[in-house]
């Protein structure tokens, strides 16, 4: 599905690229840009794949799965650069007006539209599995709404010979991805910093272990992710009786994975705190 929706996508960018020059709209270049980083986000995702899918090794014990991540976040950081070049351009249209060949930008915004569109179809029943193939899809999604724009553009030209429209949906375009690249920015980097994932509560984490028949208390909690469908967690517990801390760490694994989707848990079992015995890990 990715490859398919890369042919496609590469080969219409360049279409539009020759078609903005052809009939001078920064719209359709603001759009060409757009679809710039969606050839490069699903290059990115594939090869996300593949890399991702490599066993670990000796020094890389978690295997290569944050790959992923790292090209959502250029994913993310190439868009926003895109965004910003074209809110240039679109001022410099706004000092100096250009002429616009509004047909010929019309039918190459209508063609730019089918290929999103199908592009999304494809994607669609990844993007909630994969921050990258998330990142990819959003991409494909913002262009879509792109190639709307310069439609909706190509025909107010058409209609009124009014060229600054031009900028106006370059600008429009441009405003409209900024926030959600923002959030896929947000999105990654909480990942690589190990942070809680979104969703989740430390503090309810923390309370469930503790209310887990036999578990006195729980500190030294750390919750993170590798990527964005493999949550991590690290915990010591103190048992109230230590003949049981198999069966009772083994409860807290379950109960783990069965309230917050964590499979991947590793439990130290105590009989008393760390701090109470002077050590963080005895």
């Amino acid at each position: 599905m990715l490859l398919l929706a890369l042919i496609l996508t590469g080969t219409f960018l360049i279409v539009e690229v020759i078609g903005s020059f052809v009939f001078n709209s920064l719209a359709l270049l603001s759009d060409a840009g757009h679809m710039l980083t969606d050839v490069a986000a699903l290059t990115i995702a594939l090869m996300a794949i593949r890399i991702g899918a490599r066993s670990a090794d000796d020094r890389r014990t978690c295997g290569y799965r944050r790959f992923e991540i790292l090209a959502a976040a250029f994913n993310a950081l190439m868009l926003f650069a895109v965004a910003i070049y074209v809110l240039v351009e679109a001022v410099n249209r706004f000092r100096d007006p250009e002429p616009v060949q509004s047909t010929g930008m019309l039918i190459v915004a209508v063609a730019g539209l089918i290929i999103n569109l199908i592009s999304m179809r494809l994607l669609r029943s990844g993007k909630e599995r994969s921050l990258n193939l998330k990142g990819a899809y959003l991409e494909v999604w913002a262009d879509m709404l792109g190639s709307i724009g310069v439609i909706g553009g190509a025909v107010a030209i058409r209609f009124t010979g009014l060229t600054w429209i031009d900028p106006v949906v370059a600008v429009g375009i441009g405003l409209w991805v900024l926030p959600r690249t923002l959030i896929l920015l947000r999105d990654t980097a909480n990942v690589l910093l190990e942070g809680v994932p979104r969703g989740l509560s430390l503090n309810a984490i923390r309370q469930a272990i503790a209310g887990v028949p036999g578990v006195q208390s729980a500190h030294d909690l750390h919750v993170w992710s590798i990527t964005s469908d493999y949550i991590s967690c690290s915990v010591h517990i103190v048992v109230k009786d230590f003949s049981l801390a198999e069966s009772i760490r083994g409860r807290v694994v379950q109960m783990l994975a069965q309230s917050f989707q964590i499979e991947h848990a590793t439990i130290q079992t105590e009989s008393k705190p760390c701090a109470e015995i002077g050590s963080a890990h005895t």
